[in-house]
């Protein structure tokens, strides 16, 4: 994003917040016996977030003739996540607790910042990302575990016509597999929410989402664990690739979007769970770091919402790019799953 569209961005935050306040929208708000408390939150915003998100939303680009995704906006960005790709030297080795207390240590080595947002001492302690409690029971009897995808459309290197199912969606039903191996029972949501009336419409995805996936909490509210999948679009010069257990695998990226510009709060997209999802994606980025160097990016923060408000165990995955085959990005989900489960399980 050019800096004029920082600034912009930033205008708009600021005038939406003192002309259209998002109290006192009670008769667009649909009333629900015992509501899921996140469905509660997103009735509460749904106006300004419908009305004005695309605003902030719309940033789509082509490479290459594939529709890249929403996170990779532009060729500086692309430099800001080669430099993580290229450079994960801290992979190589689990640093100790007292050098990750060390707040710039901590936000070189495991994250990149993007310049529409910021991450402040208050939030990035070493210590309570690693402290926070996110073990969860197992119960096969419920669902526990969703797994959607914001852009559905994401394929890989050699998809075509010959190798159609080269998509995120597959990747996404491989790690479903995974999981309930390991006795989780998940819900894969297949819907196509980029798509509209027959057409790509990338710039309202996140909306269209953000309805799709309420209903499916509403409807099994022991979901306490979301992962969007995503594939990220990178420069064609970039390879996201390392040897993870002998084979080529595709580089994975948290990606956490923290509901604030540097200016603040962004008060109508409000996630309660940050803090959780910041040590959700931390505590497996940690893990990675000694069991799988070299597998995982930086932790990419930006400024908006991305739907990671609706439980405290909330992530977005970027699995690499649309310069990875297929089968990278399904061997990708073997150590991914292993990291998720170590999480939920307290290991």
């Amino acid at each position: 994003m050019s800096n004029l569209g920082q600034i912009l961005m930033l205008v708009l935050t600021v005038v939406l917040k003192l002309c259209f306040p998002t109290t006192g929208m009670g008769e667009r708000q649909t009333a629900v016996r015992n509501p899921d408390p996140s469905y509660t939150i997103y009735q509460k915003y749904r106006y300004a977030y419908e009305s004005y998100g695309y605003l902030f939303l719309y940033e789509e680009k082509e490479t290459s003739g594939i529709a890249a995704g929403a996170e990779a906006t532009a060729e500086a960005e692309n430099a800001e996540k080669a430099e993580a790709v290229t450079g994960p030297a801290i992979q190589a080795e689990v640093p100790a607790l007292a050098q990750l207390q060390d707040y710039d240590y901590l936000m070189k080595k495991f994250y990149s910042v993007h310049a529409s947002t910021t991450a402040g001492r208050d939030l990035m302690r070493a210590e309570a990302l690693l402290g926070t409690d996110l073990r969860l029971a197992q119960d096969g009897s419920v669902p526990q575990i969703l797994i959607y995808h914001t852009h559905a459309q994401e394929t890989y290197a050699d998809y075509g016509p010959s190798r159609r199912e080269a998509t995120v969606v597959t990747v996404g039903e491989y790690l479903s597999e995974l999981l309930r191996k390991k006795g989780w029972n998940v819900i894969h949501d297949t819907g196509n929410y980029d798509m509209q009336g027959g057409k790509l419409d990338r710039n309202r995805a996140y909306n269209y989402a953000l309805d799709g996936i309420t209903g499916v909490l509403q409807k099994y509210p022991s979901i306490q664990v979301i992962l969007d999948l995503h594939r990220d679009g990178v420069s064609e010069k970039l390879h996201l690739v390392s040897e993870v257990n002998g084979k080529q695998t595709a580089s994975i990226m948290f990606f956490q979007g923290m509901s604030r510009t540097p200016e603040g709060a962004i008060e109508y997209l409000p996630n309660p769970y940050l803090k959780e999802n910041l040590a959700f994606s931390f505590q497996m980025q940690y893990l990675a770091a000694g069991r799988y160097p070299g597998f995982t990016r930086k932790i990419y923060l930006k400024g908006l919402r991305y739907n990671l408000h609706l439980r405290p165990r909330s992530a977005l995955i970027e699995v690499g790019a649309q310069t990875n085959t297929l089968d990278e990005a399904l061997h990708a989900m073997e150590p991914l799953a292993e990291l998720l489960d170590m999480v939920l399980q307290g290991k």
